[in-house]
């Protein structure tokens, strides 16, 4: 099996369930060392699950990371660990791959958003990959060979519904995107990928009312319809549910593991569609 990316390390945050284990995976299948990022005790066992897993299936090396990225010390812990397990015999590290995939969403009306909501979905989803990268831009590679991708979500562009601060953090990030392509043009490419409606706690735990008026753009989603000959009956019977078929995890894994090929080395600064067709840059 092809591993173009033997060798290299990633760190990706976040990668202890859903989209950034799936991550994970992607880039391990083609050879990528990994650092996994978790933020809390209870994703320990998870993490050192996948780590094992990965270290088995792939035979590469993957080390779980239990830190914070939205506080000083937490990017400086998994650069630490970084070092601690991949330097090489002279102490030199290179970071090849950084993946902030770490997000969480507070959705709420107007009325109800409470300051908390504002400074903790910021300090996570913004704040956290800003400090990532600030720690690991010292060891960033010096030929443009670098892959930065960070999660983004169609919420950025789609004003939906209780997504003020959700919504507001992940334009952010696009922004913050397209700043980095630039400062770290000499190092890496940036992007960013929006995902919609993927399957998951994260979106099972939105209110009906959010979901009812998210079924307009659904609809409109060109790769959303279940289809009984690809996806399976129970796929079929589940977009009942959902209005549509949700993405599956390893489908935005796909999507940023050729962002971090040396084929997208051209494209920088870019939101990459994620979503079946839900939003249309242009």
């Amino acid at each position: 099996m092809s591993q173009p990316l033997k060798g290299k390390l990633a760190i990706v945050s976040g990668s202890s369930r859903g989209i950034g284990a799936a991550i994970a995976e992607n880039l391990a299948s083609k050879g990528c060392n990994l650092i996994l990022n978790y933020t809390t005790p209870s994703s320990a066992s998870l993490a050192s699950e996948l780590s094992d897993r990965l270290n088995k299936t792939y035979a590469v090396s993957s080390v779980p990371v239990q830190a914070d990225i939205g506080t000083p010390e937490g990017p400086q812990a998994i650069i630490a660990a970084a070092k601690s397990a991949f330097s090489k015999a002279d102490g030199s590290l290179q970071i090849d791959i950084i993946i902030n995939n770490a997000g969480i969403a507070r959705n709420d009306l107007i009325p109800n958003v409470k300051v908390d909501d504002f400074t903790e979905t910021y300090r996570v989803n913004v704040l956290g990959p800003l400090l990532l990268v600030q720690a690991a831009q010292p060891y960033l590679p010096k030929d443009r060979s670098g892959r930065i991708v960070n999660i983004s979500s169609v919420s950025s562009s789609t004003g939906f519904i209780g997504q003020s601060v959700y919504g507001g953090s992940k334009a952010a990030i696009e922004a913050m995107t397209r700043t980095w392509s630039r400062e770290l043009a000499e190092n890496c490419t940036v992007n960013a990928v929006n995902p919609g409606p993927v399957e998951g706690p994260m979106y099972a735990s939105n209110s009906e009312e959010f979901l009812e008026g998210i079924e307009g753009w659904i609809k409109h989603t060109p790769l959303m319809k279940a289809r009984e000959d690809l996806h399976g009956k129970e796929a079929v019977e589940e977009a009942k549910q959902w209005h549509g078929r949700l993405a599956k995890t390893g489908e935005i894994a796909g999507v940023v593991g050729m962002l971090c090929g040396e084929e997208a080395g051209w494209c920088t600064g870019q939101v990459v569609c994620a979503n079946g067709g839900m939003l249309m840059l242009h």
